[in-house]
């Protein structure tokens, strides 16, 4: 018999649904403002009332583009395979994006990222078993401004296979970013059969849509790369303090997305998603690591399952701003949470300081919270339920299970070996070792990644043409000399 999957509802199916009638009705009544030309003419043009940049949608469009949006979406890795199968409760880890700061391993103190944090972060995504994507989660103070987003996916390709989360800052950055990742992939069929990347596209509360978020869903559809809804109510400051009612205009920003998204391209992969959070009014941060906050992250993710949405969150992450115990506290808590809630794509994983910053070492302690929360939601399994007495009576009379059979045949398949990072020893070999804390075993798995080089160097042939497109486009924009990598 099956293993039963552990999870986590936060709301019965008759509020969930109250949750998305509400939503409706705030998008036929109250409407959301679209300040992208070609986003407008696509909403006018399915006979949708306009007013300005406000539009206006009835239940029966945004039914419409729910019937069309697919339940299931698998991104694969730069060697073509699958890798992440977002749907239904399957769960996968990728670090965040997009952090202004790096953890500086030597100083422990926060400072500007520069290209080759990019490089180290891509290494280690590499190496963490549990971390299922990369993303392009620094925004290198090295590189010009409007060279960042193109410049970070290069970076990424080049130096990791998983698939990566990234997005846009300028609307003329998707069409040399689709033709990186399609030169990577074969082509702009093979990118669309076998979709290499997710793009972020993120509203603006209270359900805004601005000209560069619109373009993205516009671009995405059509091309056929994935698109990630990432809405972001603050209760109390950009939404109602309620969190019911958080979940409500998270839901109605996030189906506003779909209808652009699904005009412009009817069947285009999109998933539901966001970054919503509490405000603490004390000091006008917005904490990712609130218990609040991850539980409108589950109760969202509820509605957009019950949408036939694949669906993603911001969890795993924290507000602290060292490696220490908050920060493990929030991180764990958030990865739990987010794989009993069977939450398709979460971010945060290395993720410290209200999102603003990534640390490495934090992403290695994360893989291993990742791990942990992904074999609770294996649940205990029964296969070995009819042997159960036999089992039990060899074990009394033989006093020992060390060496029998089924625990040599089972015993890593049913108990996860932690990394190096994770101390199981006892106080004798803590004390013999120097007494090490985790943060400085972290540090040290750190170091001895970085070690050993680029884990997935990218074919030179494509590393040639992505230098060609990368080259390319400093040109135009008259961006001067590029970091090396």
């Amino acid at each position: 018999m099956d293993a039963v999957r552990p999870t986590l509802r936060l709301f019965t199916d008759e509020q969930v649904g109250g949750i998305v009638r509400d939503a409706l009705r705030i998008l036929d009544g109250v409407g959301f403002f679209v300040e992208n030309a070609e986003a407008l003419e696509l909403v006018r043009s399915a006979g949708l009332k306009v007013e300005g940049n406000r539009a206006r949608a009835p239940e029966e469009a945004i039914r419409k583009a729910l019937s069309t949006a697919p339940s299931r979406i698998v991104v694969y890795d730069r060697d073509g395979k699958p890798a992440l199968d977002l749907g239904s409760d399957a769960v996968h880890f990728d670090p965040g994006s997009a952090a202004i700061h790096f953890l500086d391993p030597a100083s422990h103190r926060h400072r500007p990222p520069v290209t080759q944090d990019l490089v180290h972060l891509a290494w280690v995504a590499q190496a963490c078993g549990h971390i299922a994507g990369q993303s392009t989660g620094l925004v290198p103070s090295d590189v010009p401004e409007a060279m960042a987003d193109r410049w970070r996916l290069s970076v990424a390709l080049r130096n990791c296979s998983k698939p990566v989360i990234t997005g846009t800052f300028r609307k003329d950055a998707f069409g040399v970013m689709r033709a990186m990742l399609a030169a990577v992939r074969g082509g702009e069929r093979a990118l669309k059969e076998k979709p290499l990347a997710i793009f972020d596209c993120c509203p603006t509360p209270p359900l805004k849509w601005s000209d560069l978020t619109c373009q993205a869903l516009i671009d995405c559809a059509r091309a056929g790369i994935p698109a990630e809804l990432v809405s972001m109510p603050m209760s109390g400051a950009s939404s109602p303090v309620t969190l019911r009612e958080v979940v409500v205009q998270h839901c109605a920003e996030c189906l506003s997305g779909v209808l652009i998204h699904q005009l412009a391209s009817p069947g285009a992969p999109i998933v539901y998603g966001g970054s919503p959070t509490g405000f603490d009014m004390r000091h006008g941060t917005t904490p990712m690591g609130a218990i609040e906050t991850m539980m409108v992250d589950c109760a969202y993710a509820q509605v957009g399952k019950s949408l036939g949405l694949p669906t993603h969150a911001y969890m795993a992450l924290s507000d602290g701003k060292s490696v220490d115990y908050q920060t493990g506290l929030e991180s764990g808590t958030g990865a739990v949470l987010a794989s009993l809630a069977g939450i398709n794509m979460v971010s945060g994983p290395g993720m410290l300081d209200f999102e603003s910053c990534i640390s490495l070492e934090k992403l290695v302690l994360d893989n291993e919270a990742c791990g942990m929360a992904l074999r609770l939601v294996r649940g205990i399994g029964h296969g070995s339920a009819p042997q159960a007495v036999d089992l039990i009576r060899q074990v009394v009379e033989l006093g020992s299970f060390l060496g029998h059979a089924h625990t040599r045949k089972h015993f890593r398949e049913e108990l996860l070996i932690p990394g190096r990072v994770i101390d199981r020893g006892t106080y004798g070999d803590w004390e013999t070792a120097g007494f090490r804390d985790a943060a400085r075993c972290a540090s040290e798995e750190v170091k001895a990644i970085l070690a050993k080089g680029n884990p997935a160097p990218i074919p030179e042939a494509v590393g040639r043409e992505l230098d060609a497109l990368i080259q390319s486009e400093a040109k135009r924009i008259g961006a001067g000399n590029l970091p090396k990598i």
